[in-house]
């Protein structure tokens, strides 16, 4: 019977820290659609932040922005915009109770000029930037929009009006450390395996989800089998089973004991 498993990026494909794909995984995704299964990435990154050391790797889909983007098979499936309305009274709130903000949509990431500096959304423009990235949009742009954002709060920030305000129209993802993840209602990565079992045919009985951390909980409630990295100390009480680290072959493990491929196949 196909199986079908879904991946989170950072820390379950890609090693935290720079450091390659391991090769253990490399070897793991070709044998399993040597056989038939389906690989699908599943990532809070927008459509235009899925790079091509990962589209390389030959996935059948994907699953962008938690939710907010399916492509299966080459085919986009679903998109869902927030409304521009709501997009600039998001960015008014959100100054006057003093976050800091990413915004993204599947084409481009864009920042606030009037919001204070944050060395988190500092770092992660700075970073797009080294490689290549289109860090120029902003808020005051005509054509501003987004699908999600991510914000950075601290002690100046006016949570106490802020969460409530936005989890009017948006679920609230806490990262931790004063990072959160803001998501349109009815989007979540949950919500994106759905659609593609669906656009499949397939049982939820049939699928995995592998990830490291706790924006990753969503997927779990979506699938058969729930599977954390070992590098993920955060997801791990709420996984079926627990994997090796992401650099001890933790995605090739999990993958060979979950009938992805024969064991008699590995090299």
């Amino acid at each position: 019977m196909k199986k079908i498993m879904f991946f989170d990026i950072d820390g379950t494909l890609l090693p935290e820290g720079g450091e390659p794909i391991p090769k253990s995984t490399l070897r793991a995704l070709k044998l399993a659609r040597a056989v038939g299964n389906l690989l699908y990435v599943n990532t809070g990154r927008p459509e235009v932040n899925v790079d091509d050391n990962i589209r390389q790797l030959g996935f059948d889909g994907y699953v962008c922005g938690c939710g907010t983007y399916i492509e299966c098979c080459g085919q986009e499936i679903y998109y869902r915009t927030v409304e521009r309305e709501l997009c600039l009274s998001t960015v008014r709130l959100l100054r006057e109770c003093d976050a800091v903000p990413m915004f993204e949509r599947r084409d481009c990431v864009a920042f606030d000029p009037t919001a204070r500096e944050s060395l988190m959304i500092q770092a992660v423009k700075e970073g797009f930037a080294v490689v290549g990235k289109d860090v120029s949009h902003t808020t005051e742009d005509e054509d501003f929009s987004f699908d999600k954002f991510i914000i950075c709060y601290d002690e100046k920030t006016d949570l106490v009006r802020l969460k409530p305000e936005l989890e009017k129209n948006f679920f609230w993802i806490d990262r931790g450390e004063g990072f959160a993840e803001i998501v349109p209602l009815g989007c979540s990565k949950a919500t994106g395996i759905e659609r593609v079992l669906a656009f499949h045919g397939i049982d939820r009985s049939c699928a995995y989800a592998v990830g490291d951390s706790l924006n990753d909980l969503p997927m779990f409630s979506a699938v058969g089998t729930s599977i954390a990295m070992e590098n993920g100390q955060a997801l791990i009480p709420y996984a079926d089973y627990v994997t090796d680290d992401i650099l001890k072959d933790g995605i090739y493990n999990a993958m060979e004991k979950f009938g992805f491929f024969e064991p008699e196949e590995q090299a």
